[in-house]
């Protein structure tokens, strides 16, 4: 199992999740990398809620799990847990369930657990 503290991830302290543009609209599919996660499990939670909330952007009104998965592929983005192997979330797993049942807010609220978010809040107490 992979450890939950600093590794080597492109030289890099923490884990890092990488934003993957799924319409194809470049060369390069990678959008972003979130760097600086505090362990594994906040990584993959990110990744998860990342996801969660791109699909519920592909969803339209009366849409089936089948058209929402469609506009996902074709429009959405993905979040890739770098260097975790079979330790990071994976979209593939739940694909089908985010799909078929609308998110809550809370499970697709990636901005309230995003690194980059947290730092500058830690930064504004000092």
């Amino acid at each position: 199992m992979a450890e939950d503290k600093t590794h080597d991830n492109g030289g890099d302290n923490g884990w890092s999740v990488r934003i993957v543009d799924l319409s194809g609209a470049s060369d390069d599919d990678t959008v972003e990398v979130v760097k600086d996660f505090v362990d594994l499990m906040h990584a993959n939670a990110f990744a998860r809620a990342y996801v969660r909330d791109s699909i519920e952007r592909c969803r339209q009104g009366g849409a089936t799990g089948r058209d929402v998965l469609e506009a996902w592929f074709a429009f959405g983005e993905d979040a890739v847990v770098v260097d975790a192997d079979d330790d990071g979330w994976k979209s593939a797993n739940e694909l089908d369930d985010f799909a078929a049942s609308p998110a809550t807010p809370m499970e697709r609220d990636w901005r309230a657990i995003d690194p980059r978010k947290l730092m500058e809040d830690d930064e504004e107490l000092h």
